[in-house]
């Protein structure tokens, strides 16, 4: 379990890196190009979306999520930074149900297709190699797992996890938004902070939340036993 933690702890430095808030990408010389996080987000601006709005869509999206959203609502859309958090954290979670519910019977009908089984083949193999780590400790590797907000992480990931390792739904759930809202805090931290204040933000929230996780596990295993016959 402690070895886990520090694990987990040791690679907050490269989260920092790998969710620096920057506002242009290089492109070819002489150009710059606008992450796709912004140009999604002035789109929605066009067609006169509020900004709560704005954020929780763009973190609905997979790869992005909350990792880009909160960046947009602080810097670029100069919401306070409590409030582009909440927003985040409710769109990253929005599609969570539906790939906990939807995937089981989805992936079965599409692979009766060649097209719809080679995408799913990769997608689950994919999956698989992200997530090696989680399934050794299921719901606690699986909060973890989402609460680093590194590129191969996230709810998405996370969601079809679950569903490979056959976690139970409601476990997932409670294991996914715990990491969404982890995540959410060390990218608000690294945002406003810079990656040091994201590191100790993101290390005492990730030790408590996997404390209180654990100490939840224990008791509903202690509970279940106590009622067996």
């Amino acid at each position: 379990m402690r070895n886990f933690e520090r694990s987990a702890l040791a690679i907050l430095a490269a989260a920092g890196i790998a969710c620096a808030p920057g506002t242009v990408r290089a492109g070819a010389p002489g150009e710059t190009r606008v992450p796709l996080r912004e140009r999604v987000a002035e789109r929605l601006r066009e067609r006169q979306w509020p900004d709560g709005l704005v954020v929780g869509a763009i973190s609905t999206l997979p790869v992005i999520e909350l990792r880009g959203a909160i960046p947009v609502g602080i810097l670029t859309l100069d919401m306070p930074w409590w409030k582009a958090l909440a927003f985040a954290v409710a769109g990253n979670m929005l599609p969570v149900p539906l790939i906990l519910a939807l995937l089981g019977p989805l992936s079965r009908f599409a692979m009766r297709y060649r097209a719809g089984r080679r995408f799913f083949e990769w997608l689950f193999a994919r999956t698989r190699r992200k997530t090696a780590g989680i399934e050794k400790y299921e719901t606690l590797g699986l909060a973890i797992f989402v609460a680093i907000p590194l590129p191969a992480t996230g709810a998405w990931t996370g969601a079809i996890a679950a569903f490979l390792l056959g976690i139970r739904r409601r476990h997932a759930l409670w294991s996914i938004l715990l990491g969404v809202v982890v995540a959410g805090v060390i990218v608000t931290a690294l945002t406003k902070l810079g990656w040091i204040g994201a590191m100790v933000a993101g290390g005492a929230l990730l030790a408590l939340a996997v404390g209180a996780l654990w100490r939840a596990l224990a008791r509903e295993e202690r509970i279940g036993a106590a009622t067996k016959p």
